[in-house]
C-alpha cells in the first residue's frame, strides 16, 4: 500500500499563529524560515516569516500531512502562488482581537479561491483577548454573507496540541468530503 502525503497550507496575517500552529503539531522539528522583525513589526513581534514554514505530522500508517505556513506579510505574497499550487486544501487562521488584520484576511480569502478549488477552514485565534470579535461578526467581516456556503469556522488556540488537531482533523474530514462528491459526480 503506498503512502499518501496531503498538503496542507496555513495561512493568515502577521501574528495570526501559523508557525505555533505548526511548531505545536509537528513530529519534525519545523524548518522556518523566521528573520527578525525589522520595520514596524519589530513592535509588535520579534520575528516573522518570510519564506514559509514546514511540518509534518503522521495520521495513519500510510497517510501524513505536510504542513506549510505562508507569510504573513503582503510583500512575500508571491510564496501564496508557489504554496497554494499542490496544496490539497487550507486554513486561514484570522487573529479575532485584531480587526485592521480582517481586511487583509479577506484578501487571502479571495486569493486562495480563486487560485486553487480546496476545501478550506476558518480558524479563530485569540478569541481569548478582551477585544476579541464573535465568530459570527468575523465571518461577515470575511465576506460570508449566506450561512449555506460557509467553509467551517472554528476556534484554534495553536499553542493547544489539542485544538491544532482539532482543525487538522476538520480540514482532512472536508477533503474527505469534497474527494467523495468527486467520485460521485
Amino acid at each position: 500500500m503506498s503512502s499518501e502525503i496531503l498538503r496542507i497550507v496555513v495561512t493568515g496575517g502577521v501574528g495570526a499563529g501559523k508557525t505555533t500552529f505548526i511548531q505545536t503539531i509537528s513530529e519534525i522539528d519545523v524548518v522556518d524560515t523566521d528573520k527578525r522583525a525589522t520595520d514596524e513589526l519589530a513592535e509588535f513581534k520579534e520575528k516573522t516569516t518570510v519564506a514559509l514554514d514546514f511540518g509534518k505530522l503522521t495520521i495513519a500508517s500510510n497517510q501524513s500531512l505536510h504542513l506549510y505556513g505562508t507569510p504573513g506579510q503582503a510583500r512575500f505574497d508571491f510564496m501564496w502562488d508557489i504554496l497554494i499550487e499542490k496544496a490539497h486544501a487550507y486554513i486561514l487562521l484570522v487573529d479575532a482581537h485584531r480587526p485592521n488584520q480582517f481586511r487583509h484576511a479577506r484578501k487571502l480569502l479571495n486569493y486562495m479561491n480563486q487560485s486553487a478549488s480546496i476545501p478550506e477552514l476558518i480558524g479563530i485565534t485569540h478569541t481569548d483577548c478582551a477585544d476579541a470579535w464573535e465568530i459570527e461578526d468575523i465571518a461577515l467581516a470575511l465576506g460570508f454573507q449566506d450561512e449555506t456556503n460557509l467553509p467551517p469556522i472554528i476556534t484554534v488556540n495553536p499553542n493547544q496540541r489539542e485544538s491544532v488537531f482539532q482543525a487538522l482533523i476538520t480540514i482532512v474530514e472536508q477533503l474527505e468530503s469534497s474527494r467523495e462528491r468527486e467520485m460521485m459526480g
